[in-house]
């Protein structure tokens, strides 16, 4: 098994080169990918090529332990490959399911025990297929299953979990709704700056952080002017990917660790959680980081150089305020359903959220995260 990953980039028919013909496949999307015209060409093609495969086309969003059980049981009992096509929500199950097969059949019980802390020893091959720019979980050694029993969420957490090839097709995003581009590209903005102001940020981690942001920060407005745009779209599927290389190197905090129980207890999807987040956070934590602030406003197309680093830092949270806006993006939890008397509830589900807070540049009491989940509630 190599746990190196190729990158494929370009386009969607470069990845029946690297299926075998000779394994069984089991190819997961969910039910909004399935649909589009070039995954249904692409299954046409393993159908006119003779590929022996089994399609799971029904996982859900967010998905939650209950959700694997059930998928548990309808599992085949012999498959060579995985192959995942979707968001951050099918990569990360396909690269659950792929170390479930490393044993006998996969089962609940295995489930379970990696659940609770038991870290995998192997998998099968493994190939993703991100539908969008944003999770950057085809990058990341995590999958993340939501436990809406304890409002929250676990990440299963494994080199292993890298997949032995990622094939960057641009033309897989082009059907995203607007809103659906403008969340999952914060998503891995947060992804990005997270790690890069992180308390375990690194050279490596960092250098990955840059490419991405400048990647990130020159084709973001592009996308929604440009919806078409398959160079456009391709930086940002290498955005995404970055992000995915930093959390392996570092790591995210507090929107992350803040955004978990809004998925984990009320299924808000990832990406719009975490820019509802990212300001806020933000305002927290910028007078403690204000250099590495600094060097994210150089970034930007319309940088002023000539300012301090401190008012850099300020600078770059008023940009990122007005990007959210700008991309049509909730301000308000109330916009999402969320009310204020449900706040001390999550702020308390957050604060189990231990992995990550523990790499926030500034540490957080209870009250102070209550109060950043009531500055974007009316």
């Amino acid at each position: 098994m190599n746990i190196f990953t190729t990158v494929i980039s370009g386009g969607l028919e470069q990845s029946l080169q690297i299926l075998s013909k000779d394994a069984h496949l089991l190819v997961m999307t969910d039910g909004n990918v399935i649909n589009l015209d070039k995954v249904q060409s692409l299954i046409s093609s393993l159908d006119n090529h003779g590929y022996h495969y089994t399609l799971i086309s029904d996982l859900p969003a967010e998905p939650n332990n209950h959700d694997v059980e059930r998928l548990i049981d309808v599992l085949p009992t012999d498959v060579d490959v995985v192959l995942g096509i979707g968001g951050g929500s099918v990569l990360d199950i396909s690269k659950l399911i792929s170390v479930l097969y490393s044993g006998s059949s996969p089962s609940v019980d295995f489930f379970n025990q990696l659940l609770a802390g038991t870290k995998p020893t192997a998998r099968i091959p493994l190939v993703l297929i991100p539908t969008t720019a944003g999770t950057g979980a085809e990058a990341t050694p995590n999958s993340i299953i939501a436990l809406p029993e304890k409002s929250t969420k676990v990440g299963i957490i494994s080199p292993l979990m890298l997949p032995d090839y990622v094939v960057l097709a641009p033309e897989l995003t082009t059907s995203m709704p607007s809103h659906i581009t403008a969340s999952t590209g914060i998503d891995a903005l947060c992804h990005l700056i997270e790690c890069y102001t992180a308390s375990v940020a690194n050279p490596v981690g960092d250098n990955y952080a840059m490419i991405g942001m400048q990647k990130f920060f020159a084709n973001i407005e592009k996308v929604i002017e440009s919806p078409s745009d398959l160079t456009v779209r391709l930086n940002l599927l290498w955005a995404s990917y970055y992000g995915g290389a930093a959390i392996s190197h570092s790591g995210t905090h507090l929107v992350h660790a803040l955004s978990y129980p809004l998925g984990g207890k009320y299924k808000i999807p990832h990406g719009l959680a975490n820019s509802l987040l990212l300001v806020p956070v933000m305002k927290h934590i910028y007078p403690h980081c204000e250099e590495k602030l600094a060097n994210v406003y150089r970034l930007l197309p319309q940088a002023d150089m000539s300012l301090s680093d401190s008012d850099m830092a300020s600078k770059l949270v008023v940009y990122l305020e007005h990007l959210v806006k700008m991309l049509g993006l909730p301000t308000t939890l109330n916009e999402i359903g969320i009310e204020r008397e449900q706040l001390t509830e999550l702020a308390a589900a957050a604060m189990q959220v231990t992995r990550l807070l523990n790499h926030s540049p500034v540490k957080v009491t209870e009250q102070e995260v209550l109060k950043l989940y009531q500055s974007i509630t009316n």
